[in-house]
C-alpha cells in the first residue's frame, strides 16, 4: 500500500468519524420543543403527585384498612413515583426547577390539594374512617389531577408530556370509578 493509498484512506475515515460525531452530537442536542404549558404541567403535577403519594404512605401504614383500600393506595405510590422522576427530569432538561411539593407550602392551592387539616383528620383516623377519608381525599385528589392535564393535552408542546398528559388522564378517571365504588361499599 502507497503513502497516498494509506493517506486516502486515513482521510476517508477521518471524514466519515467526523460526520458520525457530527450527526452524533446533533441527535444528543437535538431540542424537542415544549412551551410554557409543558414547564407548568410539570412543575405543578411533581407537587401534585406528591401530594398523593403522602396520602398512600398514611393509608399504608395504618392497619385495619380493608385490603382493595389498600392495594390501590400501593398502586398509586406504584405508578406516581416514576412520574415523578420522569417530570423533574424534564424540568432539569429545559432549566426549570425541579419540584418537590407535597401538601405543605403553596402547592395547597392546587386543585384538589387536601388542606393541612384533612391531612391531620387523615392520619388521625383509623380504620374504615380512614379509608373513607383516603377515598374522599383522593377522588377530589384525582378530578384536580385530571384537570391539570386535559390544560397539558390541550395546549402543551412537549410529545412526551402530552403522552403522560392522556395517561393521567385515562388512569386516574379509572382509579375515580374504582374508589367511587369502594367507598359505596365500605
Amino acid at each position: 500500500m502507497t503513502v497516498k493509498q494509506r493517506i486516502a484512506i486515513i482521510s476517508g475515515i477521518v471524514a466519515i468519524l467526523g460526520i458520525s460525531v457530527a450527526g452524533a452530537l446533533a441527535w444528543m442536542n437535538r431540542a424537542e420543543p415544549f412551551n410554557d404549558r409543558d414547564v407548568a404541567f410539570a412543575s405543578n403535577m411533581v407537587p401534585h403527585h406528591v401530594g398523593a403519594l403522602e396520602m398512600a404512605e398514611v393509608i399504608l401504614s395504618k392497619e385495619g384498612i380493608p385490603a382493595e383500600v389498600q392495594e390501590l393506595a400501593a398502586r398509586i405510590e406504584a405508578a406516581q413515583q416514576p412520574e415523578i422522576n420522569q417530570m423533574n427530569d424534564w424540568l432539569k432538561a429545559w432549566g426549570t426547577p425541579t419540584m418537590a411539593g407535597g401538601h405543605g407550602g403553596h402547592s395547597m392551592m392546587m386543585s384538589g390539594m387536601m388542606s393541612e387539616a384533612d391531612m391531620m383528620a387523615l392520619e388521625d383516623a383509623q380504620g374504615v374512617e380512614a379509608a373513607r377519608l383516603f377515598l374522599e381525599g383522593m377522588i377530589i385528589h384525582h378530578k384536580g389531577a385530571v384537570e391539570m392535564a386535559q390544560v397539558e393535552v390541550e395546549g402543551g408542546r412537549f410529545p412526551e408530556a402530552v403522552a403522560l398528559a392522556r395517561s393521567i388522564i385515562e388512569q386516574q378517571t379509572d382509579e375515580i370509578a374504582e374508589m367511587e365504588s369502594l367507598l359505596a361499599n365500605l
